[in-house]
């Protein structure tokens, strides 16, 4: 079994709860992460927020010395440099793969939530007590109606990407919605878990 797989199955182990899903992903057919055996893999959040940003390369980097952050080697100092002068710090740091991870937009939903009517354990049309469900309501129609309401969600549509420094090209991308975002170290892992089993289903990872 080839150690990049050891790992991420590990990160799919950990964490509890899903609220991401795939929304389209896509796979070089000729390649696969394990036909690839990664050593060392570079983890690069391309955040503005410097804080954020470290807190999701630390999360991914701390489940595996295979996983670098990236702030270490690009960052304020190495902005000024060109392409292949980065490229250059990666070789001769004798990386082999870059996951990259950034957040491509949010979408709000309304959803409506039906309101509960408790009415029918307390004498509905012919319940408990017997009686018509009219009589009843005209008294105590609010102690036993729940009325709908509507809620707001804001899910954040994700991009996550694996290039192969050896064949020079990007071998899988995916794009994950996530809702619940309340801690980003725990959205971490789920967006992993969830690429990991989409991965596994397009054969980029083997199953077992």
């Amino acid at each position: 079994m080839k150690r990049i797989f050891i790992v991420l199955t590990v990160i799919l182990l950990y964490g509890c709860g899903t609220s991401s899903t795939i929304v389209s992903s896509w796979r070089d057919p000729e390649i696969t992460i394990s036909s690839e055996n990664f050593k060392k893999v570079l983890v690069v959040a391309l955040i503005k927020n410097e804080e954020t940003r470290r807190v999701i390369e630390n999360r991914i980097a701390a489940s595996s010395p295979i996983f670098h952050t990236s702030y270490q080697f690009l960052n304020q100092v190495s902005n000024g440099l060109t392409d292949d002068q980065k490229l250059k710090i990666l070789h001769d740091e004798n990386f082999d793969g870059v996951v990259t991870m950034r957040l491509v937009s949010t979408e709000k939903e309304t959803d409506y939530v039906p309101g509960i009517d408790t009415s029918i354990y307390y004498g509905g049309y012919n319940g408990l007590y017997g009686g018509p469900f009219g009589g009843w309501y005209g008294m105590y129609g609010t102690d036993f109606y729940s009325p709908g309401y509507y809620v707001e969600n804001t899910f954040y549509i994700v991009e996550t990407n694996v290039f192969s420094l050896k064949e020079k090209k990007m071998i899988w991308t995916g794009t994950t919605k996530s809702s619940d975002v309340t801690d980003i170290s725990l959205t971490v892992d789920d967006i992993i878990r969830t690429i990991i089993n989409e991965m596994k289903k397009d054969g980029t990872l083997p199953k077992k």
